[in-house]
C-alpha cells in the first residue's frame, strides 16, 4: 500500500508543539489566522505522506479525557498530533520530522554522519558473556559526546526510546534501549547473564537497592507501574540480563530498567548507548535512529564515538566475534526511470527522478543517461527502503499524487462474486427457508473438542495448532464445524426443542501440497435437537439440499447422491451413514453418539449432517457451463 492507502489509527502519532515546529522549519510564510497556519500545515503533511492528525493542546487533550476540572493550570499551546508511516522510525520524534521535511522543503540537505573511532587504548569496549545466549544474545553500542540537553530536547529524547518500544522494538521483546550518563560509569563493560538472587543493585528512581528476585515482585504491587507488561519477557528465565562496568555498577538489567546510578540528567554531556536485543539487524536500525536523531546536539553536530562488542567463544556471533557499532553506513540500491514511470504512471526524466528522491533524504544520481538507470543510497535513518518498489513509492510522494493523471485501465475487468461465496449464500438462503437458523462459531478451538470429544483420534496428520496460543480454548483451528454447533446447543439447552441449527463456514487442514502447508475447505453443518433424535428431519435436510443443486438420487448409477454405511464413531452405531455425490464421499450424517453428547453437556438426543460444499459448487458450475 502507498502511505496514503494506509489505514487510519493504524500508525504511530507523534506530538509535537506547534510554534516549536515551526520555529525550527523557518517557515517565512505569513498566516492570517490559526485555520490558515494549519490548513497550510496540513497540506504540507499531505505532500509528503504523513498525515496532522488533529489539532489540540495539552489542557484540551486532560479535558476530553477526565473533564473540564482537569484542565485547569495546564498549558494551552497549540499540539500537533502527526500521524507517521509504522516503518518511518526517523520521523518517531521532533528532531527527525523537522529534519525531513527541511530537506524536502529544499532547505537543507541530507546529514552527513561521523563515525569517530578512538586509537585502540582509547576506544570502549563491552564484553558479551556467552551465557547470554539463554535470554538476550546480542548487543549494540555507541556514545554521544559533549551533549547539550534542555528541557524539551531531553523529554523529546526520552519520548522517541517509548516510541520505538512500542514500534519496532515490540513492547522490548526483540530490543531494549538502554542510555547512561558515561561520566558516572568506568568502561570497560560486560554484559552478562546471571541467576536473578545474584544480581543486586538500585533502580532507577527507586529508593534502596534489590536483587533481581526481589525487584519483579516489587514491580508486580506496585500502583501505577509502567513496567508490569514488560516484566513476563524474563520472568521466567533461570538467568536475567545484565550490564556492569569495570566497577560492578549496574548499568541496566535488559528490558526492564536502568539502574539509578548512571541516569540520564539535563546536565549529562556524554551519552552511552546500548541496546540489548533478540534481533541483531532491529537492535542495529535501533541504535542508528538514536544516534540519527540526536547527535545533532553534539559540540560537533551528526558525530558519533564507535564502542568496540566483543563476543566470547562460543558467543552469538561466531562469524563476526569483535565489530565497531554504530555502522551507519548508507545502503546502495540500483533501478530505472522506465520501471518507477510505468509503476506510478507517469513520464519524468530520470535527472528529475533523482531530484525528486533527494528530496525524500535519499540522495540519487544518474548512472546512465541511455537507460534511465539511478543509483540511490539509503541512509541509515532510512531502515524502511528495502527494494526499488519502495524508492518508487517516495518518487510518487515528492511528484506528488494529486498531479498523477488518471487513466482509464488498458485491461477491462468485471467485477464479480468467487463462485463459492455466492454458492454459499444461496445455501444460506435455502437453509433458512428449511427453517433453520444460522450460528457463527469460532474457527479456533481446544485439541479435545475436534478429537477425544467427538470421538475421532488424532493421527497428527490433519489439524493446524497455533505455535504461541494466547487463550487456552484457542490452540488449534477447526477441522469440523460440528464442535461449534454442539457448543451452540449445550449452551441453548433452556430453548424450545425443537432446536434446528446450521453453520456455513470454513475448516482448515494440513496440506504439504499448499505453499502455506495448509488448506482451506467451505463446510455446511446442521444439526436437529429435540426429544426425539429426528434422523429423519436431517435425512429430508440432505435430500432438499440436493434437489436444490440438481443433484438426483444415484439409485445404483455412478451419477447422483447416494449413501452408506459409515464408520464414523461420532454417531450412533447403525444410525450413520457417509454421503457420497458421484461416488465421492463429502461428508456424514447420523443420529449423534451418547458419549459425544455428554461430552458437550447435552441431554436431548440430536442428529445432524456435515458435508463439504465445494465439490457441489464445482458441480454445479460445471453443470451450467
Amino acid at each position: 500500500l502507498l502511505r496514503h492507502g494506509a489505514a487510519k489509527g493504524t500508525m504511530p502519532t507523534v506530538n509535537v508543539l506547534r510554534d516549536k515546529l515551526f520555529e525550527l522549519l523557518e517557515v517565512e510564510e505569513k498566516f492570517d489566522s490559526d485555520k490558515l497556519q494549519d490548513e497550510w500545515f496540513e497540506n504540507l503533511c499531505f505532500e509528503f505522506g504523513i498525515e496532522l492528525d488533529d489539532v489540540t493542546s495539552e489542557k484540551e487533550m486532560k479535558e476530553k479525557q477526565m473533564g473540564e476540572a482537569s484542565g485547569e493550570g495546564l498549558s494551552e499551546d497549540v499540539i500537533y498530533k502527526i500521524e507517521v508511516p509504522a516503518n518511518r522510525y526517523d520521523l518517531l520524534c521532533l528532531e527527525g520530522i523537522v529534519s525531513s521535511l527541511r530537506i524536502f522543503l529544499g532547505k537543507d540537505l541530507k546529514p552527513e554522519f561521523t563515525v569517530n573511532t578512538p586509537q585502540p587504548s582509547d576506544i570502549i569496549e563491552i564484553t558479551v558473556k556467552k551465557e547470554t545466549q539463554q535470554i538476550r544474545p546480542f548487543v549494540v553500542c555507541a556514545v554521544l559526546r559533549n551533549v547539550t540537553f534542555d528541557q524539551m530536547r531531553y523529554k523529546s529524547f526520552i519520548d522517541l526510546q517509548d516510541k520505538l518500544h512500542t514500534n519496532i522494538c515490540r513492547q522490548r521483546t526483540l530490543v531494549a534501549i538502554g542510555t547512561h550518563d558515561l561520566d558516572t560509569l568506568k568502561p570497560p563493560f560486560t554484559y552478562e547473564a546471571l541467576p536473578p538472587k545474584d544480581i543486586k543493585f538500585k533502580p532507577l528512581n527507586e529508593e534502596k537497592e534489590f536483587t533481581g528476585e526481589t525487584l519483579f515482585p516489587y514491580y508486580e504491587t506496585k500502583e501505577n507501574c509502567k513496567l508490569k507488561p514488560f516484566l513476563k519477557i524474563i520472568d521466567k528465565s533461570p538467568v536475567y540480563p545484565v550490564i556492569y562496568d569495570s566497577s560492578r555498577v549496574v548499568c541496566s538489567l535488559p528490558p526492564i530498567i536502568n539502574g539509578d546510578h548512571s541516569k540520564i540528567r539535563l546536565d549529562t554531556k556524554n551519552v552511552f548507548i546500548e541496546c540489548t536485543a533478540t534481533d541483531h539487524t532491529k537492535a542495529n536500525i535501533v541504535l542508528n535512529t538514536v544516534v540519527a536523531m540526536f547527535s545533532r546536539y553534539c559540540s560537533e553536530p551528526f558525530s558519533v564515538e564507535s564502542v568496540r562488542v566483543t563476543y566470547e567463544e562460543g558467543g552469538a556471533r561466531p562469524e563476526t566475534p569483535a565489530a565497531l557499532y554504530p555502522q551507519m553506513g548508507s545502503v546502495k540500491f540500483e533501478t530505472e526511470a522506465k520501471y518507477i514511470n510505468s509503476r506510478i504512471g507517469i513520464d519524468i526524466k530520470a535527472e528529475d527522478m533523482a531530484k525528486l528522491l533527494t528530496r525524500m533524504s535519499l540522495p540519487a544520481k544518474v548512472t546512465d543517461a541511455k537507460t534511465g538507470r539511478l543509483e540511490v543510497l539509503a541512509p541509515c535513518t532510512r531502515s524502511d527502503i528495502l527494494h526499488p518498489c519502495d524508492i518508487m513509492e517516495d518518487v510518487a510522494i515528492a511528484y506528488g499524487y494529486n498531479k498523477i493523471a488518471k487513466l482509464v485501465p488498458k485491461t477491462f475487468t468485471v467485477a464479480a462474486q468467487q463462485p463459492i461465496n455466492k454458492f454459499t449464500e444461496l445455501t444460506r438462503g435455502l437453509m433458512s427457508q428449511a427453517g433453520y437458523m444460522e450460528v457463527l462459531t469460532f474457527a479456533l478451538c481446544t485439541h479435545d473438542e475436534i478429537f477425544e470429544n467427538i470421538k475421532v483420534r488424532d493421527e497428527k496428520k490433519t489439524a493446524v495448532s497455533l505455535a504461541n496460543p494466547r487463550v487456552k480454548g484457542f490452540t488449534m483451528v477447526r477441522t469440523m464445524l460440528l464442535p461449534g454447533l454442539l457448543k451452540t446447543i449445550a449452551e441453548s439447552s433452556s430453548y424450545p426443542k425443537p432446536i434446528r441449527i446450521f453453520e456455513v463456514s470454513d475448516v482448515v487442514f494440513l496440506d504439504d501440497s499448499t505453499e502455506t502447508g495448509a488448506r482451506n475447505e467451505r463446510h455446511l453443518c446442521a444439526m436437529w435437537c429435540d426429544t426425539k433424535s429426528g434422523l429423519e428431519n436431517i435425512q429430508s435436510l440432505l435430500r432438499r439440499i440436493m434437489e436444490a443443486n440438481g443433484v438426483g438420487w444415484a439409485g445404483g448409477k455412478p451419477k447422483g447422491y447416494s449413501l452408506r454405511d459409515s464408520s464414523s464413531e461420532t454417531f450412533f452405531k447403525g444410525r450413520r451413514a457417509d454421503i457420497l455425490v458421484d461416488g465421492k464421499v463429502i461428508g456424514t450424517l447420523g443420529i449423534l453418539h451418547p458419549e459425544v453428547l455428554s461430552n458437550f453437556g447435552i441431554k436431548s438426543p440430536c442428529s445432524a449432517l456435515e458435508i463439504n460444499i465445494e465439490g457441489l459448487c464445482t458441480r454445479v458450475q460445471q453443470k451450467l457451463s
